[in-house]
């Protein structure tokens, strides 16, 4: 059984690699390199793996996955700089992937600690855009 959560947050970023000229960052992330940064407002999907306890008939109880959510991810992303202020992303390029990625790292052991499973986290930047990630 699967059970997901979804939460919203707009943050701003900017896709470069520090270690190309600006005209290369360009080249490759378009707009998306724009030195003055650009944002999105995002939708993340958090999925549990885990069987029904048949004595709550939940798989996991979701205002505590919420509260995970809340404290890991969303007080850190919610109206921030995904390069700048969030600690787990610095030096990172803040690509959905790369971002999906740290997400996943943020939550998998205090969901775990919960006793379900993480199974996926779902990342839209935009309404054409979106990754899945499933772990390593």
């Amino acid at each position: 059984m699967h059970i997901t959560r979804r939460v919203r947050f707009s943050a701003a970023h900017k896709l470069f690699n520090k270690n190309w000229s600006d005209e290369k960052n360009e080249d490759v992330f378009g707009q998306c390199a724009n030195t003055n940064w650009h944002g999105h407002n995002y939708e993340l999907f958090v999925s549990i793996k885990g069987n029904v306890n048949p004595e709550t008939g939940f798989v996991i109880n979701l205002h505590d996955v919420n509260k995970i959510i809340n404290k890991f991810i969303t007080k850190k992303v919610d109206h921030k700089n995904l390069n700048l202020d969030v600690d787990f992303l610095k030096g990172k390029i803040t690509s959905t992937e790369v971002v999906a990625i740290e997400f996943w790292k943020q939550l998998e052991k205090p969901i775990k600690e919960l006793g379900a499973k993480l199974y996926c986290v779902k990342l839209i930047e935009t309404e054409n855009n979106y990754v899945e990630y499933f772990g390593t």
